[in-house]
């Protein structure tokens, strides 16, 4: 582990834009028409619930990384397999994470760069930044945070005043029923983004605070969660439901629509800006989870070593994982469906393991 210590203001903003990340702006919850909205506000509720099992490993093992309570409670051989693959889901994520906003950024602002170069160019800055330690990452947050905060609300102010909104585009409400709002919601929603926390158990340890960790996680999960359910319905406000559906960015197409006086527009730079700072954030946090992971695995003294070599195992996966965005979409929609099985199943099991494995250590003492 890196001898360093972020305070409770850095995790929080950390957790924050890592839950922004590209679902503020990518078609997120609207296979559930309408009601998008409340799918996203049950799948927040599940990923509340997905806190109280991670935490309870946390409290656990407070010192130890995820890839070290999973040698802990599953043994040292088994447990370093388990390990080993988190450690290539947070590659393979980043991967993903890299390749939506290099596609972003291609189809909205730099038509004539190639894909290649976007996502060499973040990648870079990404190792540069971990490679400084993870203070200094969340430090950078910090600053990042506000600046998040002011084109958030610049842009919403924007849209409000437009005169574009009309939320009676939002009902009525229950339109096709509960069935899919839930199936919306399990296991789609509650994976991308509120599953997907499942990266901070790598960086707990390194809580300057870490009897506040409750209260910071939840604070994120459940800030985020009611802005990503704004945010679908001031799109659909804006766009209605069905060119929402059919929107690949529908928030890049909502604010890109604002003209007032022929003199504010093109709005859409602050989508994209705003993008750039949530993506590089999550993906920074995975490559570092990666990285510390894999260093831990194979007791290496430092991660700086791998960190370059990972970050090129990043790009090409970036660059390969799909021939177009629409693939690249479809392929997610199946990952989601298989991310169950880490995000899900895999704590519930390391869960219950522990506390038949504290059960047993009471009755032998």
């Amino acid at each position: 582990m890196e001898k360093a210590k972020i305070s409770v203001i850095q995790l929080f903003a950390l957790m924050f834009i890592f839950e922004m990340g590209t679902a503020l702006v990518v078609n997120y919850g609207a296979y559930a028409g309408k009601d998008a909205w409340l799918s996203i506000l049950l799948a927040m509720c599940g990923g509340i619930v997905l806190f109280f099992i991670y935490y309870f490993l946390f409290r656990q093992y407070p010192d130890l990384l995820l890839t070290g309570y999973v040698r802990e409670i599953f043994g040292k051989y088994i447990g370093w397999i388990v390990a080993l693959l988190y450690c290539l889901y947070f590659l393979y994520v980043c991967g993903r994470n890299v390749r939506e906003l290099g596609d972003l950024l291609v189809s909205s602002t730099l038509s004539e760069t190639p894909l290649l170069a976007i996502n060499l160019t973040l990648v870079l800055v990404m190792c540069y930044v971990i490679h400084l330690g993870i203070e200094v990452v969340g430090r950078t947050a910090e600053v990042f945070f506000v600046i998040l905060l002011l084109l958030g609300a610049g842009g919403n102010f924007f849209v409000l005043v437009s005169g574009d909104v009309d939320f009676h585009q939002i009902r009525p409400f229950l339109e096709h029923g509960w069935k899919p709002i839930f199936t919306t919601a399990f296991p789609h929603l509650i994976i991308f983004p509120f599953g997907e926390m499942i990266a901070f158990t790598m960086l707990l340890p390194y809580l300057n605070r870490p009897q506040l960790v409750k209260r910071v996680w939840l604070g994120a999960v459940i800030s985020s969660g009611l802005i990503l359910s704004w945010m679908f319905v001031l799109n659909t406000s804006v766009l209605g439901i069905d060119v929402m559906q059919r929107s690949v960015f529908p928030t890049l197409t909502a604010v890109g629509k604002v003209n007032l006086f022929d003199f504010i527009e093109r709005l859409d730079a602050i989508v994209v800006f705003t993008l750039l700072i949530t993506v590089f954030f999550k993906a920074s946090i995975y490559l570092y989870a990666a990285v510390i992971g894999i260093a831990d695995l194979f007791k290496l003294n430092n991660y700086h070593q791998i960190l370059l070599p990972i970050g090129t195992v990043v790009i090409f996966l970036s660059l390969s994982m799909a021939s177009s965005f629409s693939e690249h979409t479809k392929e997610g929609f199946l990952f989601n469906s298989l991310a169950v099985i880490p995000f899900i199943i895999l704590p519930v099991l390391l869960l219950l393991v522990s506390i038949i494995r504290k059960h047993f250590k009471k009755k032998m003492n």
